[in-house]
């Protein structure tokens, strides 16, 4: 550990000096160790990933029937069904592809060119040539181009944000430290990727490549687990299931045709009869599979995805729609997600002064107030452009924006009181002073650490005179500084001293005998909208959890602020953490609410111990140290701000890197899959129906109540355009007062099977009853009928098929215009079948009439009826 070592025990153990390494000794070590790159494991090809996509068991079954129709010379539908496949397969490889981004923006990351002293000269050469053991020069603008232990600090700053997930620069120095501690406090450390923004430094290395802290991160990356989403998993397990099922069936009926097919006379043609239950068992196959499932998911899946759009929430991987529809554990980053990400003052203190004397609306403010407003905004280096743009530090950022919101411009304060000198800011006095020309006079002006600023003060303004500081208003400061930093706020003091001459040059020892103006305290606060999203994501059973790179006491006032943390919930350090076994994790787990100053190994332990509790786990992040964490996440949910690295390991991106917008889109998930369950249940209640209707018929040695092209066409119009339009439900009423769903529920649970079932038997039993009354003219009516019944009777179960809770009355009839266009268009392409020129290729006589067809459209209606019957009385019995 180079941080607890003084930099020139670092230099020695690394076989280095001051003057730099010879060029041999580069050469040597550029040999050993390799260049300062990331580097990445081999990719899965992407023609291998295309036929990957295939292995699925249905997919297979269609592949299998779509080659034998075509050689039996069905080639229409079997061109229909390849292309479905293929389409689904190019989707799901340019998703995979996309997901392989992150690794390279992460190499975007490090550093083009370096300046290195070696063989005692100063030389700019290509990072990536750097060695451990070189010294490098830094200044404002460079990005640190490896891992490395300080060895001279000028007022040197560094945002390290990409890795600590805070955004505030980082005030280094050269000391040795001597407890453990983690990154974000290895003060003399540099890491490569960071950027220097303030001051000049230089720095031995002590790492680089895959051994920096960012190629740890680029190792976690690669190791991280994709995860199959929810859904995902169940439709690979229920299509497993389905397949063997339906090919049972198949297979039984193909026995039982070829029977009865031989035992029908002698003069049977044997190998026609084969080849036409074959053909029949075949389109039974196809009839009983939704080969439109996939393109519906896929479809319903980026309604979803137009829905989060405009709720600020883009998805890159459509299936993360569906699994935030699942979540029952958000982690999220605090700065920027839970808070505003803008230091603001939100507290101040003056001895004996109201605090209503500062009110913007107060336009006489008392000597008092306005001098500490002024030396808020005068003893200060950071502006806002005339574009907005903040510069500088975000706390003096912060009294600059608290003066222009107090009516005192401070461009104007700064212009009409001349700057004559200062001395800078520095981590060791902790203090900084300017001499600025108030009125003719020159004034002194010092901000800094409170206890600090205390101890330089003799004096202290009072109600407009300057008085002797003495223990009460010592104490009376000592007091309310106390309360503040209890209640996490960053606090600063300020001070004033007369300096009479206007051609003084402060030092450090003028710093003495000030007199003391007031306190100011700040914080990042929580956005408004926060509140309430944590509450009603608490409503809907998702438990929010805080990983910051802040410090434990901020990030639990925050937390304890917004309602994440309760009474019983307690808040770990990343050094805490690993201090814990999985077993100890294990059981404090569900207790904490907030995790401080944490590595990216502790967010992937943090991520994987929801996980393993069978919790859906989303996590946000917008750094590359968040990369890892958000891969393993079961949803990774980048924010728009964030590094194109944490963007490329999300699958899903906030625009306005916001938590409320979380919640939002959780709703839109559980609406999503609610809706897809929908879309599933329509699919398969009226497959179910058909396979009942068939197995009737072959048992009850009736004609075939459908001939292979009606079945085609029954799936090809009843599977689409209705299934689709379930998609675009709104949300059902109390959506988010509900538990999330088990992760390890079936996909056809929740009512699903009962419904499919029930709708399937309802529909069968009116088929098989308009077969029948249609035999007694001819069995070609009798089939004529069974066709128009179930395919009328598909069409209207979409109305019933919008929820299993609500009726049409309840739900609104209009309120899914799509239903109703999808409705009446399968309604006119039905008829269709009944032109003259079309009824032999459906096979329906001529003496197939309006009779007939009433008794069909007759019977339809009756099953839909009855469906919302059930629905009324299920909810009177509950």
């Amino acid at each position: 550990m180079y941080y607890k070592q003084k930099y020139i025990e670092s230099i020695q153990n690394l076989n280095s000096d001051l003057k730099g390494l010879s060029t041999e000794e580069v050469k040597k070590r550029l040999e050993q160790n390799g260049y300062n790159e990331l580097k990445e494991t081999k990719k899965v090809p992407t023609w291998k990933l295309f036929l990957e996509s295939f292995k699925d068991p249905l997919i297979i079954i269609l592949l299998i029937a779509a080659i034998v129709q075509i050689f039996l010379g069905e080639v229409v539908e079997s061109i229909i069904i390849l292309i479905v496949i293929i389409l689904n397969s190019v989707l799901g490889v340019t998703q995979t592809k996309k997901a392989e981004g992150s690794l390279e923006s992460l190499k975007k990351l490090s550093a083009p060119q370096a300046k290195v002293i070696r063989n005692n000269h100063k030389l700019s050469i290509p990072a990536r040539e750097l060695v451990v053991g070189d010294i490098v020069l830094l200044e404002a603008g460079d990005y640190i181009p490896a891992d490395g232990r300080i060895i001279e600090a000028q007022t040197l700053k560094i945002v390290e944000g990409m890795l600590t997930g805070e955004s505030e620069p980082v005030l280094k120095h050269n000391e040795k430290i001597d407890e453990d501690v983690g990154i974000g406090d290895q003060r003399n450390m540099v890491f490569s990727g960071s950027l220097v923004v303030y001051g000049r430094g230089s720095f031995i290395v002590t790492s680089t490549g895959m051994n920096t802290e960012m190629g740890k991160v680029a190792g976690l990356l690669e190791t991280a687990e994709n995860k199959q989403t929810p859904l995902q998993e169940k439709l690979d397990e229920f299509g497993k299931k389905l397949g063997i099922a339906i090919v049972g069936i198949a297979v039984l009926i193909f026995i039982i045709q070829v029977v009865r097919g031989f035992i029908g006379g002698a003069a049977v043609d044997r190998s026609k009869v084969i080849i036409d239950s074959f053909m029949f068992a075949i389109a039974v196959a196809v009839a009983a599979i939704p080969e439109a499932l996939s393109s519906i998911v896929t479809i319903v899946l980026s309604v979803g995805t137009n829905a989060m759009a405009k709720k600020q929430a883009i998805v890159r991987k459509l299936p993360a729609v569906e699994t935030l529809g699942s979540t029952s554990v958000i982690c999220t980053d605090k700065t920027g997600t839970l808070t505003q990400n803008k230091m603001t003052v939100v507290d101040f203190y003056m001895y004996e002064t109201s605090k209503d004397d500062m009110d913007p609306n107060n336009i006489n403010y008392s000597y008092h107030s306005k001098t500490l407003t002024i030396a808020s905004a005068i003893c200060n280096d950071s502006n806002i452009n005339n574009e907005g743009k903040e510069i500088g530090d975000p706390t003096e950022v912060a009294l600059i924006k608290f003066a222009n919101k107090q009516n005192l411009d401070y461009k104007k304060l700064r212009e009409k009181y001349d700057r004559l000198s200062e001395i800078p800011f520095d981590s060791d006095r902790k203090l900084m002073s300017t001499v600025n020309v108030i009125h003719g006079d020159s004034y002194m002006f010092t901000k800094g650490a409170p206890d600090v600023v205390f101890g330089r003060c003799k004096y202290a303004l009072v109600d407009g005179d300057t008085v002797e500081v003495n223990d009460t208003i010592l104490n009376a400061y000592k007091s309310m500084n106390e309360e503040f930093s209890n209640r996490a706020l960053r606090v600063l003091a300020f001070a004033i001293k007369d300096v009479e001459d206007e051609n003084f040059v402060p030092a450090l020892e003028d710093e003495v005998d000030m007199t003391l103006v007031g306190l100011m305290a700040m914080i990042d606060p929580p956005r408004e909208e926060v509140f309430d999203a944590v509450k009603e994501a608490k409503s809907a059973g998702i438990k929010t959890v805080m990983i910051t790179g802040d410090h434990k006491t901020t990030a639990a006032a925050i937390a304890k602020d917004i309602g994440i943390m309760e009474t019983d919930d307690i808040a770990l350090t990343g050094q805490e953490l690993d201090a814990l076994t999985e077993k100890e994790l294990d059981e404090k787990l569900e207790h904490i609410s907030v995790y401080a100053r944490v590595s990216p190994e502790n967010k992937i332990r943090i991520v994987k111990a929801w996980q393993n509790k069978g919790k859906i786990t989303a996590m946000t992040g917008d750094g590359v140290n968040d990369a890892p964490a958000l891969k393993q996440a079961n949803i990774g949910i980048g924010m728009g701000s964030g590094t194109d690295v944490a963007k490329d390991a999300s699958a899903m991106i906030l625009v306005d890197d916001n938590f409320a917008t979380i919640v939002n889109a959780v709703e839109v998930g559980r609406t999503v899959y609610k809706n897809i369950k929908k879309s599933i249940t329509y699919l398969f209640a009226g497959n179910f129906a058909g396979i009942l209707a068939i197995l009737f018929a072959v048992f009850a040695n009736w004609a075939n109540p459908f001939t292979t092209l009606q079945l085609l066409f029954i799936n090809l119009i009843t599977d689409s355009l209705p299934a689709i339009a379930l998609g675009f439900e709104n949300p059902e009423k109390n959506i988010m007062s509900k538990e999330p769903r088990d992760p390890n529920e079936s996909i056809l649970a929740g009512g699903t099977i009962q419904a499919v079932a029930f709708r399937g038997v309802t529909i069968a039993i009116l088929v098989i009853l308009a077969q029948y009354i249609g035999m007694k003219i001819s069995p070609e009516v009798g089939t004529a009928m069974a066709f128009s019944t179930i395919t009328l009777a598909r069409i209207l179960q979409t109305l019933p098929a919008r929820s299993n809770e609500y009726t049409l009355i309840e739900l609104g009839a209009f309120s899914n215009m799509y239903v109703i266009y999808a409705v009446l268009t399968c309604l006119l392409i039905f008829s269709l079948t009944l032109l003259p020129f079309l009824r032999d290729i459906f096979s329906i006589p001529y003496n197939f009439g309006a009779t007939q067809l009433g008794i069909c459209f007759g019977l339809a209606i009756v099953s839909t009826v009855i469906m919302e019957i059930v629905k009324i009385r299920h909810k009177s019995n509950k």
